[in-house]
């Protein structure tokens, strides 16, 4: 009995949500400071003046009374953020999410148990569904053990909105209906949408209780399967989920308005623990070239994935895998987590089931058949229509740089993620002979309902090092000694970022306090630096580190003229995506990921002759 007392109980998911520390406002004092010298690389010695001086203004007046507000704000909300940040930052806005919001990328499994192999989809597909609805039950029974950050738990919400999560267009905003419920929080819907050649299918996940074996899922997936393939296509009615917002809204209302049915089956796809879409494209890729599974996520057939869903699993008829998944529940990690684990998974197993091959008496799965009319029929045509051209204009680069990895940077004591921002920093400046405004996700999650705050790498010293670098006259020394500074200076302001200390959450928290009370527009917010460098979403470098591990994701730009760029670092590689639009003629995703490549060259050669 001693023995059993002192064993561990193992932490449960969401055991530490209430004791979180509340999302800080920092002082207006150190946000203004920061926010001026993250506008210097972009000024002139005249617009830097004027730019002080409107902050002056901005600082002893309106902006001193809207941050008392905000400080009002925030005592009677854990997170003053949370609610702002997810209308402002997805659900107002009027673009298409499948192209412009969501986040997709190849799967990682082709890297040891399953490169491509024709005849392998379903069976592939039923392993790893398997492994998926093994992860749901871990949060679904608070198995889950809860992420840290050194000791401090982080918050685990977003991993609530991976499953049975749906984001439900509105004319004016959207809204997300969550379904999934945890074991002590009552019944949590456990079906599963498969989608094939513009058709929608659903089974239960579960028999008696039970999660379907791999042998039970691939009967399910091959009858899908094999009644798609000789009957005629469907409709494609999930394509309406890839057109602007408003567009999108309008049309649903006109589906629920045809028949009552239509919206019972919405519903049934909303609440689903997530889509298995059947893809019958064959993205063949390599590890050294991710490029056409990367599209095949991010640009595939919109008939047969629901862009509003949390997670959308893809699965290439050459037995590859990749995703798409809706940005306004959750944030990247909680997919490259759960992703992870799959690919542990699978590794450990090297890619098979090793248990029964008896298959349970079941229901087949239910055809989910929308009532269409010619409005309807032409509102798809036409979301597709858009579709395709916007697709069509997206460039994707997926490729990995072999020469070196986490390890060689570590041996320098630098650290990998300043690295490689720094070399995209350099890569940018050498390919438009100018600074890039810059994103990086910070990760803010160590207060309760946390997500991001922006980190802005181009910082001054940045600019300062990448013009030595490019000064014939400026000696290794002297090039050194500036890189040495960038690094510093991007560490300290990343750390900021996530104990709280960041500003541009800060900033557009004033921004909208004056809004809602309908103040005129702070002359901070108009002056011309503050979206030059960056603010109100004009970053023309939008970036992330996706993580050490073997999972990827790619982003559109987030603006035209920009550059989406996700990263992973492994031992050995980083593999890079790039996107960017090819009506901007300026851009181009190839040349960008040359100079990066020769930019992380230099710069191990800088720190190699050196004695950091």
């Amino acid at each position: 009995m001693a023995g059993r007392l002192s064993e561990p109980v193992p932490e449960r998911t969401f055991q530490y949500q209430s004791s979180l520390p509340p999302l800080p406002v920092p002082s207006l004092e150190s946000s203004l400071s920061k926010y001026l010298e993250a506008v210097q690389p972009f000024a002139s010695e005249t617009e830097f003046k004027a730019t002080v001086d409107a902050v002056r203004e901005f600082r002893e007046g309106v902006g001193k009374e809207l941050h008392q507000k905000l400080l009002q704000r925030a005592k009677t909300r854990r997170n003053w953020l949370e609610e702002w940040w997810l209308d402002a930052a997805y659900l107002e806005i009027r673009i298409p999410s499948q192209l412009y919001v969501n986040f997709g990328g190849p799967a990682p499994y082709l890297e040891h148990c399953w490169p491509p192999a024709e005849g392998t989809s379903l069976q592939r597909a039923s392993i790893s569904t398997w492994h998926t609805l093994q992860y749901w039950n871990l949060l679904h029974t608070e198995r889950l053990a809860p992420q840290k950050a050194g000791k401090a738990p982080l918050d685990m919400e977003q991993f609530r909105m991976l499953f049975c999560t749906c984001k439900v267009p509105g004319v004016k905003k959207d809204t997300i209906r969550n379904y999934f419920k945890t074991e002590r929080e009552g019944p949590c819907p456990s079906h599963v949408v498969v989608m094939c050649r513009g058709r929608i299918f659903t089974f239960d996940a579960l028999c008696n209780g039970q999660i379907l074996t791999p042998p039970e899922l691939l009967r399910q997936l091959s009858y899908v399967k094999e009644r798609c393939e000789a009957e005629p296509e469907g409709d494609g009615v999930a394509a309406l989920t890839s057109e602007e917002r408003t567009r999108w809204a309008k049309a649903r209302e006109h589906l629920i308005s045809i028949d009552p049915h239509n919206k019972t089956i919405l519903e049934t796809i909303q609440s689903s623990l997530f889509v298995l879409s059947l893809d019958d494209t064959k993205p063949y890729s390599t590890p050294e070239n991710y490029t056409n599974m990367t599209a095949g996520a991010l640009i595939g057939d919109p008939t047969i994935r629901w862009g509003d869903k949390s997670y959308n699993s893809i699965v290439f008829s050459d037995g590859t895998f990749g995703s798409t998944c809706d940005h306004a529940p959750y944030d990247a990690m909680v997919l490259v987590t759960m992703c992870w684990y799959l690919d542990q998974e699978i590794k450990a197993a090297e890619g098979k089931w090793k248990g029964s091959d008896a298959v349970r008496q079941m229901p087949l799965p239910e055809e989910l058949l929308f009532t269409v009319d010619e409005k309807a029929y032409s509102d798809i045509k036409q979301a597709k229509q858009q579709y395709l051209e916007s697709t069509q204009d997206l460039q994707i680069v997926c490729y990995a740089f072999k020469a070196f990895g986490k390890t060689a940077i570590k041996q320098k004591k630098l650290h990998p993620d300043t690295f490689v921002q720094l070399a995209m920093q350099l890569a940018y400046y050498r390919l438009h002979k100018k600074p890039g405004s810059c994103y990086e996700t910070a990760m803010t999650r160590k207060f309760y309902h946390g997500r991001t705050e922006t980190m802005r790498p181009c910082t001054q010293e940045a600019v300062n090092w990448c013009k030595a670098m490019m000064d014939p006259a400026c000696d290794m020394n002297a090039r050194r000694k500036a890189m040495m500074l960038a690094f510093n200076k991007h560490n300290s302001l990343m750390s900021d970022a996530q104990e709280g200390n960041g500003f541009d959450r800060h900033l557009f928290g004033l921004y909208l306090i004056a809004k809602e009370e309908g103040r005129p527009t702070p002359e901070l917010f108009a002056d011309p630096l503050y979206s030059r460098s960056g603010g109100g979403g004009n970053f023309v470098l939008s970036s992330s580190l996706v993580g050490y591990t073997t999972v990827l994701g790619a982003v559109a730009p987030m603006v035209h003229h920009g550059y989406g760029f996700f990263y992973r670092i492994r031992d050995d590689r980083i593999v890079i995506s790039i996107t960017a639009w090819k009506s901007d003629h300026q851009t181009d995703a190839a040349s960008l990921f040359n100079y990066f490549s020769s930019s992380l060259h230099e710069m191990l050669h800088l720190a190699t002759t050196s004695h950091l």
